[in-house]
């Protein structure tokens, strides 16, 4: 929803201050941090969150913007990658506040933090959905997810298990469940959704 909320920062499509904190109550906003960030965290920061694949020109961009003062609005953000952002700009241009936005709210931290705490808040029986909408989250939900359903960890050259390992999650989604044409359709944000679901194996 806060997409939508211009004034939150957090889209290209209108200018506004460059915040993009969940909480605007409290935090550094994406302006503060890319007006400290040194030329190599910014690469990596560009890297890492938003999967960048040619980080250089935009970090000369963004550096440059910053030393003339001009980096403190979306629009400012995004008149600093278009001239680099290539053919698809809005790909670009989304990967760049991708970035931003998961850095300043701590989004894959939060998420890890849940994935080790998941088992334990479940009830027997639970299931636990969860919808990601790039890459980064699906990884971590998809790997956390078939550790929890896996068990035993021992190598298969023993013949008896040896770590008393036992699957905590059962998985409900061996695959990840991608919207229909007519999702897509009703809701042209559903188009990068993935769905994956995992049910607790604890009995009571």
């Amino acid at each position: 929803m806060q997409l939508d909320v211009a004034a939150r920062g957090f889209s290209y499509r209108w200018e506004a201050p460059l915040d993009m904190r969940m909480d605007p109550t409290q935090g550094e906003t994406a302006a503060a941090l890319l007006a400290r960030l040194d030329p190599g965290a910014l690469r990596r920061l560009l890297v890492t969150l938003g999967e960048v694949r040619r980080p250089g020109p935009l970090v000369r961009r963004l550096l440059a913007a910053r030393e003339a003062g001009a980096l403190a609005t979306t629009g400012d953000l995004r008149r600093a990658v278009a001239p680099v952002a290539g053919r698809d700009a809005n790909a670009e241009l989304s990967r760049v506040f991708q970035a931003l936005r998961i850095a300043v709210n701590d989004e894959l931290g939060a998420l890890d933090a849940l994935l080790a705490a998941l088992p334990a808040l479940l009830a027997p029986g639970a299931v636990a959905a969860f919808i990601s909408y790039h890459s980064l989250e699906d990884r971590r939900v998809k790997q956390r997810l078939r550790e929890e359903s896996r068990g035993c960890v021992c190598p298969p050259s023993l013949p008896v298990c040896g770590c008393g390992g036992r699957a905590r999650l059962a998985l409900l989604t061996p695959r990840a469940l991608r919207p229909t044409a007519e999702e897509i359709a009703r809701n042209p944000r559903a188009r990068s959704a993935r769905l994956r679901a995992a049910q607790t194996t604890r009995r009571p």
